[in-house]
């Protein structure tokens, strides 16, 4: 305990030694400034060649000659291959790529031009007779590439913009206070959160900052039901505590929608370990060093604990550290499920795929059990009427299938976590899908889940649905948490706005691109992912909109993944910059709206893509309320479709079974292509999974091929048994598989080949 263990270093020494290190690190830093761009992303402005009048052709013309266009090139060509002239192009900052691209540009300008300027037309002709010489071209040559490469005027102006080294100084309202940081750092259901929590409810004003609607959402109504007046803040709702609609002293909102510049008394900020998320960290980054709060109570994994504490001691703050121990006691059991029939009361299977989940749910229903079924892109609202239903003693329903979407915002009362697998699919830096084993951190925070403090379960227990998974599940979660190491950044609309300035024929993802490039960051911070970002700015580039318009539409929340939410996206856009409104009418036609209640599983997930569309006009409508004036109506609708998707998960099985029985339907639902892929499409999808995850089936686990396949979600029981009835058949007729035996010899022969 920083603070609790010893006497408070008086605030003036602490600021001034704040401001020494500052300096300091300004001049650690300094010699990073020098570092040559990333000049693949400066991307041309293309030049029209010169077409010019009769009298500028005149001026040329009559104080020389007409140009020998043959004579011209060959001397342009000698210039190129000049070293003096690579020599002062690189110190110009033209490196190789742009010395060749600029050459390329100024040649065929002149070339394809009818007429040039009449002093390059004088020294033109001069090289020509032998009056000049080839390097008397160069400052002509400098003053195109300019033309066409803009940054290499404003070089120095776009490093300081992008200049990312000292982020404490972007909070200036925060910096002008001393603010008290307490950390309080433990496991999952140790009562960390709940500590914070009532500092807050007891203050005379605060925020609570969460990464989820859902936890924001639960803060707001214990708040309120405490009789302390909270608001609610997310993107895409405000809730007023009280009726005229005037502000309440308390908030809680989603981090991303924190106020910097609002004073409190205290703020909370939850599962501060995500400062280090490839995505998101910026947030919490920003709540953290901007938050203007005389008290900041952190909570989340001790991990974090050093990466806080030398962020705040930038910026002269101590961090008192309270740690907690989980109050009920969580056991590794030494077996595992292996079949579905061993199953008791409070059971949750972690699954890490929609496919695992559609197949272990039908299962469950095909031995007599109800289960309830939470995942990622269900609605808020369904979440929590699951949730409800498989905490409920009086219902039926006591198993529940999940993903490890149950890792934040639900409290449930689980006895037994069961991971289905051990194995994620991720997404790596380059976008490319890859199966990995958990991480620590996410085992301990989903296996955390079981046996809840003041639940019915006054211990949890975990264990896996394979044998040979549990070995390994017993040494990641017996495993330390890797120390959390950097704090995520995100450049701001006005950064973007300033670099836009100095390049306004650049495109918003070449912005992006070349801040990202020339940005400089310390040890204790790193610039976010942003294709997300890209992917919408390239996608709308076409749309004529004003930067700060266009900068809003790429920071929308969406998956972009689902087509369809991408093509309404890019519909809004498209309305929107013809200074349409979009109306309640105008989405209720684009909709399909009112929409029945799900047959299968295709139109389950297109039910979640409408609600996400819903969503993403609630959170356009705050931002520009004009153009999207209907928020009430389309959030009337919203509930009511929550409620048919709830009608839809409910009968989750039958929606199974009805998208496997329908014609030429192989398999349930693809995670990662649009639904309207053809069976051949489905057929290659397939073919490329195996692949791809062959050497990670040998490597995490053994046993037959049909058990890994099944655990994999590439395969369900009923394709089991109707691969064993089509064998069986064709061994009956004297025929193997797809081919003769003979086929099959010469194909593994030449699999032997490829080996060798």
């Amino acid at each position: 305990m920083a603070a609790a263990c010893g006497k408070r270093r008086p605030e003036f020494p602490l600021q001034l030694s704040s401001f020494i290190l500052q300096c300091c690190y300004v001049y650690t830093f300094k010699i990073k400034s020098s570092r040559a761009p990333d000049t693949s992303l400066f991307v041309p402005v293309p030049l029209k060649p010169g077409l010019g009048g009769a009298a500028e052709e005149d001026v040329g013309a009559e104080l020389t000659r007409p140009l020998d266009k043959g004579e011209v090139l060959k001397n342009l060509n000698k210039f190129y291959k000049r070293k003096e002239i690579q020599r002062l192009g690189a110190e110009n900052g033209l490196d190789a790529r742009l010395f060749h691209q600029a050459f390329i540009s100024f040649r065929k300008y002149i070339m394809e031009s009818s007429s040039v300027s009449a002093d390059l037309h004088i020294i033109l002709n001069d090289i020509c007779c032998g009056a000049g010489h080839v390097d008397d071209l160069f400052p002509f040559f400098l003053r195109h590439a300019k033309q066409i490469f803009p940054m290499l005027d404003c070089m120095d102006d776009l490093r300081k913009i992008s200049d990312l080294r000292l982020p404490p100084n972007w909070y200036p309202d925060a910096r002008a206070i001393q603010r008290k940081i307490i950390f309080h750092a433990g496991p999952t259901n140790s009562g960390k959160t709940y500590h914070a929590i009532q500092r807050f409810l007891s203050a005379k004003s605060g925020v609570y900052c969460g990464p989820l609607k859902l936890l924001a959402h639960e803060i707001f109504q214990k708040s309120n039901d405490a009789n302390v007046p909270c608001d609610l803040v997310t993107g895409e709702e405000r809730v007023f505590a009280n009726e005229d609609a005037r502000q309440a002293p308390h908030v809680a909102c989603t981090i991303e929608m924190c106020s910097t510049n609002t004073p409190y008394e205290v703020a909370v900020i939850d599962e501060i370990q995500m400062i280090r998320d490839p995505a998101r960290g910026w947030a919490w980054t920003r709540a953290l060093l901007g938050l203007c709060a005389e008290e900041i109570h952190v909570c989340g994994e001790p991990a974090a604990i050093d990466l806080v504490t030398e962020l705040m001691y930038t910026t002269g703050e101590e961090v008192e550290v309270r740690n907690y121990k989980r109050l009920t006691p969580l056991t590794v059991l030494d077996y595992a499920l292996e079949s579905l029939d061993n199953l008791r009361p409070g059971d949750c299977i972690v699954c890490f795929s929609k496919n695992d989940i559609y197949s272990v749910s039908r299962q469950i229903e095909a031995r007599g059990l109800e289960c309830a079924v939470i995942y990622g892109s269900l609605p808020p609202g369904t979440k929590l009427e699951q949730a409800k239903k498989f905490n409920d003693p009086d219902d039926p329903c006591k198993i529940l299938v999940a993903t490890d979407a149950i890792g934040m915002g639900l409290n449930l009362c689980i006895r037994r976590i069961i991971f289905n697998s051990i194995v994620k699919p991720t997404v790596n830096e380059k976008g490319e899908k890859e199966i990995d084993t958990i991480t620590t951190s996410q085992a301990l925070q989903i296996a955390g889940r079981a046996g809840r403090f003041g639940s019915s379960f006054k211990q949890g227990e975990v264990t896996t649905m394979h044998r040979e998974d549990l070995v390994q599940l017993k040494e990641i979660l017996s495993d330390a948490v890797p120390p959390v190491k950097a704090a995520g950044l995100h450049p701001t609309p006005e950064q973007i706005e300033m670099f836009a300035y100095h390049l306004p024929d650049a495109t918003l993802s070449n912005l992006i691109d070349i801040f990202v490039s020339l940005s400089q960051v310390d040890g204790m911070y790193f610039v976010c992912n942003i294709d997300d970002f890209k992917f919408l700015a390239d996608m709308i580039q076409h749309i004529p909109l004003n930067l700060r318009s266009r900068y809003v539409f790429c920071t929308a929340p969406l998956n972009r993944k689902e087509p369809f939410v991408c093509t309404t996206l890019l519909k809004f856009a498209r309305q929107f910059s013809r200074n349409e409104p979009l109306t309640f009418d105008w989405l209720c036609r684009h909709t399909k709206w009112p929409l029945a209640a799900p047959k299968n599983i295709k139109e389950l997930v297109h039910l979640e893509a409408v609600h996400d569309v819903f969503d993403l006009y609630l959170w356009l409508s705050y931002r520009f309320m004009d153009m999207f004036p209907d928020a009430v109506l389309v959030r009337d609708i919203q509930k009511k479709l929550d409620d048919i998707i709830q009608i839809g998960v409910c009968n989750i099985t039958k929606l199974i079974r009805a998208s496997q029985s329908a014609p030429g339907t192989t398999e349930v639902v693809s995670e990662d292509f649009p639904l309207s892929r053809t069976q051949k499409d489905a057929r290659n999808l397939r073919s490329s999974r195996l692949g791809s995850r062959q050497e990670d089936l040998k490597s995490y686990g053994r046993g037959s091929l049909a058990n890994r396949l099944l655990r994999e979600g590439l395969l369900t029981q009923e394709m089991l048994r109707q691969l064993e009835s089509e064998w069986q058949d064709q061994h009956r007729n004297g025929r193997y598989g797809f081919g003769s035996k003979r086929d099959d010899q010469h194909s593994s022969k030449e699999t032997r080949k490829k080996r060798k």
